[in-house]
């Protein structure tokens, strides 16, 4: 089984307002561009999406306004690279474990785990994206719903492939697994926290195995009846 890893497009370059400052003097571009999302970020969560301007968010950053433009057409852009840069991570981590070919139960729990360390080590971004993640444009929707759909279609077809040969039952269908796998995963941002009790990989093994134990489970029942 092979998915569409296709990066998503990167967000464009708007004609800089009068005060940009030219590329060229920009000096650590990748770390003004971070600073200015975790300036976002930070800014959204503490008083949401609506209230922040691109003023505050140059603010927090520490960074001219003109800087701003040189990376982010729109502050919409800005709220979309919040979960582009989350994505492009899982997207290549899917990419990753397609490429090993191993069985479809240790499949399935690579991509639990990756899922799960990923979107916990971005916690604070993925919140923020949970919440405000709706006022996005119409343009940007369609793109956040495209890379979903890469990762969900992966694991619904790597459920469904399990079930035709034999290896995963037929317990519920290849859409209801993947619903609730990414339901836990979609929700993890709003409950978990790095103090916890749980670290993120003890998180995913458990949701993992609770998945497999219940593809597994019909098998495992007609298995005893043979034997008895």
């Amino acid at each position: 089984m092979k998915a569409d890893t296709a990066a998503l497009p990167k967000s464009g370059t708007a004609a800089p307002p009068k005060d940009a400052v030219p590329a060229n003097t920009l000096a650590g571009q990748g770390d003004t561009r971070s600073r200015i999302v975790a300036a976002a970020v930070a800014l959204f969560a503490e008083q949401g999406y609506d209230a922040t301007s691109v003023n505050q968010v140059v603010a927090r950053a520490g960074v001219a306004k003109g800087a701003l433009y040189h990376h982010f057409q729109s502050k919409d852009d800005l709220l979309y690279e919040v979960y582009r840069e989350l994505v492009d991570r899982q997207l290549a981590g899917l990419a990753a474990i397609l490429a090993r070919e191993l069985a479809p139960a240790d499949t399935l729990r690579a991509i639990v785990r990756d899922m799960v360390e990923t979107t916990a080590a971005r916690a604070a971004e993925a919140k923020v994206f949970f919440r405000e993640g709706h006022r996005l444009t119409d343009a940007n929707q369609q793109r956040v719903r495209a890379a979903r759909r890469q990762i969900h279609d992966a694991v619904t077809e790597l459920i469904r492939s399990g079930q035709r040969d034999g290896r995963f039952a037929e317990v519920a269908s290849p859409e209801m697994v993947t619903f609730t796998v990414f339901g836990v995963i979609n929700e993890l941002p709003v409950w978990y926290s790095p103090d916890g009790p749980k670290t993120p990989s003890e998180l995913a093994a458990e949701l993992a195995e609770l998945v497999l134990a219940a593809l597994a489970g019909p098998v495992r029942a007609q298995r005893g009846k043979v034997t008895e």
